[in-house]
């Protein structure tokens, strides 16, 4: 039954350090962690404040399944083992879950990043025009 107190454990070490990185804005927008919706994804900005917000509730869910995992290490029978690892682990996934959300609503509100021209486009010297092919279409 130690491996059964291990899990929400193990897994709370890690979901607090998310919330930790995110909660400090050093959590990497190229990896897997962190508020990943369409609205965090959208700019650096949006990532970085969802996952600020986010940051909070997600130590906070750390904490409970560290937490749950001790409580399971005390409990004297196998049945108190397991309700208290799948408590820890159904309290750590709401508290998740909410942060997630609350990331989300703070992302939306950021304005989105202006529009910058690709490329050449965005030229006013029109040195590159010879190169896209604009002079030959305006020639035509």
């Amino acid at each position: 039954m130690f491996v059964v107190a291990l899990i929400p454990a193990l897994l709370g070490i890690l979901v607090g350090w998310g919330g930790y990185l995110g909660l400090r804005e050093k959590l990497p927008r190229d990896r897997g962690a962190g508020v990943r919706t369409a609205a965090t994804l959208r700019s650096d900005e949006a990532f970085r404040v969802a996952n600020r917000v986010a940051g909070l509730p997600t130590i906070v869910a750390g904490a409970v399944g560290v937490l749950a995992g001790v409580a399971g290490l005390l409990m004297p029978n196998a049945w108190g083992t397991v309700i208290a690892a799948v408590i820890g682990l159904v309290g750590m996934f709401a508290l998740v879950a909410g942060g997630g959300v609350l990331g989300h609503r703070a992302a939306a509100a950021v304005p989105p990043p202006s529009e910058v021209p690709a490329g050449c486009s965005g030229c006013a010297c029109g040195g590159c025009s010879a190169l896209t092919g604009a002079q030959a279409d305006q020639a035509s």
